[in-house]
């Protein structure tokens, strides 16, 4: 079992999403599952730059690490995203990745993986950043086992830091429990075949432009 692990916070793994996904991490591992992590702020991957070329093409032509990271992703079998809530959203490192993931969206490149989602916030407004990235996972065509949100005080805080590792301990074991069992969610259903519905009229209206993207559902017998 292969788990990616992205990390979107400036910090790496020393500041408090890096603590939170470290104890979830440390879970997967312990259940049998080989983790990859990729610490956005110790790599490269810039804003999209709108050029339209992965979906003529299925690569982007900007040279940075963001084509090794979607590699990754798409030869998982399930990818934890991690970010501080940086004004109500991820951080300004995750969106670019999340941006530049046009391509393997419009494709439902992660149909049958399954995501979960890590947020640390100074407040409480965690819960609106992890239904985002949840729901980023989803469109990409994810199954979503659940998420975890924290205030980054209680990390500091030895009798709040335990529970809250202990839920990030959690989260990795129902993740790698729900690849074992190929778990599926009916709940889900509804948004991701409206999503998968949306892309195909997509894909399908701009095929004399999107050729590699029309050809790749045409070979998948989507269309």
């Amino acid at each position: 079992m292969n788990i990616v692990a992205i990390l979107g916070s400036p910090h790496g793994l020393k500041g408090n999403t890096g603590k939170v996904l470290d104890a979830l991490i440390a879970a997967a591992k312990g259940r049998g599952a080989d983790v990859t992590l990729f610490p956005l702020a110790e790599l490269k991957v810039e804003p999209c730059r709108a050029c339209d070329t992965c979906h003529k093409t299925g690569k982007c032509p900007t040279r940075d690490d963001f084509n090794t990271i979607k590699e990754a992703m798409l030869a998982a079998d399930g990818v934890v995203l991690a970010s501080p809530n940086y004004i109500f959203s991820v951080s300004g490192q995750m969106k670019c990745l999340f941006d530049r993931c046009c391509g393997p969206l419009h494709l439902q490149a992660m149909e049958g993986k399954y995501g979960a989602a890590v947020v640390t916030s100074g407040g409480k407004e965690s819960a609106e950043v992890e239904r985002y990235i949840l729901r980023f996972l989803g469109a990409m065509g994810c199954w979503t086992v659940g998420s975890m949100g924290c205030e980054a005080w209680k990390l500091a805080d030895p009798a709040a830091s335990g529970p809250v590792l202990d839920a990030a301990a959690a989260l990795g074991t129902r993740l790698v429990e729900a690849i074992e069992a190929k778990a599926t969610y009916p709940d889900q259903l509804a948004e991701r075949r409206a999503f998968y519905e949306r892309m195909k009229a997509l894909v399908t209206m701009r095929k004399a432009e999107w050729t590699y993207e029309f050809d790749r559902w045409q070979a998948l017998g989507r269309l």
